[in-house]
């Protein structure tokens, strides 16, 4: 069955207020989902019909020639699967025909779904076909695929009864309605749409405005946000640097909007997709990059896509989709001319300047000199206020080990040095501490092992992210969970993993709480190094044994590493 209907699709799917209320009334007794933060994405632009020419989610049919031919059952050009994925509990209680009220994850009621279908999905094809690789090592969509995707699919259609609730930016996050409507009212019927995830500077302002010359387009900015924590900076100090961006171009010849899209990172497919998404919200011309939709681009790894075929694939699909492709050409300042140029265009002689996105970082970090040829003052300011240097940032010192390794006092010894220092709040997460306060229920299996270690990192997140320090010393016997805790603490601050490596036979000869004693008796059973593994860390920051060195020396060697890296002074 196709999704598509035989509604004027230049209206969106949120029905009339009488309506509504009917809907309203009629959801008290359906079953009920609430969906996570990348399904709101998809619902809100299948709602405000972003995702035209769709009415709902795919069914079948459609997913499978989506798959297949980037096309729907009837031949419309689409590229992407757009599914409500369910687990099997739910989908287990589910029928074709029946209604389900999908709501946010604060429980509000967003929308209705007509169930077309439900079927189990073989989800390695769908990455093959979709990311080109099944390995999801190889691919962070295809991780998300598989770990983050439930195992089944639901189609049909919806009807709206409100879009998702926004408190951030409400001015700029523009339905397609509204866009259309800003053009029509600017006179603009010639617009270039621009997709970005990063901070925009210099450079990108001289190539957006020489395209938009070269085709006599205005234009609108607009970046796609929506998965972000409420209380990730990044978020929010992306939108501003992105306000303060666009004062530096004639008032009216930009317009700046956001969009809450969850990127696949599917290359070519992804660019067609947010090719046919800009024609939705009223754009004539998509500019896109050689790179566009790698989810490598802009990185120090290898693209995992050919360059160039982005642009390829959206340039031949534009007689069917109606928008056309502006090739996004990279541009370099050249110090003896003064000004940005066309890489293609450089001199064999001319030099050309640059900083890297790595290397932007490293300067706001360490409080360095960022060039006025490279970015405006306001969109540094915004970075500085937001990015302080690492000497004003909160930081996670996680020490791990065995059970009498000597973690616990190295902790209590920083503690004390650092409420000397006494310029940052200071907070210890002792293992024992956060197990009897924290996590009290949970037992000593691998699964809660590893809910113990990231409730820890969640505390220690949030203590980094309002500028402390918090000392975490568990076990933490799996990589996994600290991977999980490097990951989230890493967008707030440091994060400094500190192997305290020393052997089993020196703890056991320590072992205050005879611990490792009963468990050789077999007394107690999930010790770890004795019934249970230990995984030491891949990659620590440090790595300290407590066996050749006393506390206060393994304390200093910590502080000399903070030192060094900027975080004390």
């Amino acid at each position: 069955m196709s999704t598509l209907s035989s509604i004027d699709y230049s209206e969106s799917l949120i029905v009339h207020f009488r309506r509504a209320e009917l809907l309203r009334d009629e959801a008290v007794g359906l079953v009920s989902l609430d969906l996570n933060s990348r399904q709101l994405c998809d619902l809100e632009l299948l709602l405000h019909r972003g995702f035209y020419p769709l009415s709902g989610y795919l069914n079948q049919d459609d997913y499978l020639q989506v798959l297949e031919t980037m096309r729907l059952a009837d031949g419309t050009v689409w590229p992407m699967p757009i599914c409500l994925d369910v687990n099997v509990d739910v989908a287990a209680s589910l029928q074709p025909g029946q209604r389900v009220a999908l709501n946010d994850q604060e429980g509000f009621l967003l929308a209705i779904l007509t169930v077309g279908e439900v079927w189990h999905p073989d989800r390695e094809h769908e990455a093959e076909a979709v990311y080109g690789t099944t390995n999801p090592d190889l691919h962070p969509g295809v991780k998300n695929l598989y770990q983050k995707t439930a195992e089944w699919y639901v189609g049909g259609q919806v009807e709206g009864v409100s879009l998702p609730i926004h408190y951030d930016f409400r001015n700029l996050r523009l339905t397609p309605a509204e866009t259309h409507r800003r053009f029509t009212q600017y006179g603009w019927r010639r617009v270039l749409g621009f997709h970005t995830r990063e901070y925009l500077h210099c450079a990108h302002r001289e190539m957006v405005l020489a395209a938009a010359r070269e085709i006599n387009a205005s234009i609108f900015i607009h970046p796609a946000a929506g998965l972000d924590h409420p209380g990730n900076r990044d978020h929010y100090t992306l939108v501003q640097c992105y306000q303060e961006f666009i004062t530096h171009f004639p008032a009216n010849m930009i317009l700046l909007g956001i969009v809450s899209l969850a990127d696949r990172f599917a290359g070519p497919r992804e660019a067609l997709w947010h090719a046919m998404i800009r024609k939705n919200f009223g754009c004539s011309h998509f500019m896109v990059a050689k790179d566009h939709g790698d989810p490598f681009a802009g990185s120090d790894q290898p693209l995992f896509y050919p360059q160039g075929a982005a642009q390829q694939l959206v340039a031949r699909m534009a007689g069917e989709t109606g928008i056309a492709m502006v090739p996004e050409r990279a541009m370099g300042y050249v110090e003896e001319k003064a000004q940005y140029v066309f890489l293609e265009n450089v001199g064999e002689h001319e030099s050309v300047k640059t900083i890297t996105s790595q290397e932007l970082k490293r300067r706001l970090e360490w409080g360095l000199e960022i060039p006025e040829w490279y970015s405006y003052q306001n969109v540094i300011q915004a970075l500085r206020r937001a990015f302080p240097p690492r000497s004003r940032q909160g930081f996670t010192v996680f020490l791990t080990g065995l059970s009498g390794s000597g973690k616990s006092t190295i902790a209590k010894v920083l503690m004390v040095r650092f409420m000397e220092m006494g310029n940052r709040p200071v907070t210890l997460l002792d293992g024992d501490i956060v197990r009897k306060n924290l996590s009290s229920e949970l037992n000593f299996s691998e699964a809660h092992r590893n809910l113990n270690v990231t409730r820890i990192g969640f505390v220690a997140s949030e203590i980094t992210k309002n500028g402390g320090i918090a000392l975490c010393a568990p076990i933490a016997p799996y990589e996994a969970s600290r991977a999980a805790n490097r990951e989230l603490i890493s967008r707030y601050g440091g994060y400094i993993e500190v192997y305290v490596s020393t052997p089993l036979e020196v703890c056991e000869q320590r072992d205050r709480k005879g611990l490792y004693a009963k468990a050789r008796k077999g007394l107690v059973k999930g010790v770890t190094g004795i019934s249970d593994p230990y995984v030491p860390p891949v990659n620590p920051e440090l790595t300290i044994d407590t066996s050749t060195m006393t506390p206060a020396e393994a304390v200093q060697e910590i502080l000399l590493y903070l030192e060094e890296q900027g975080y004390i002074s």
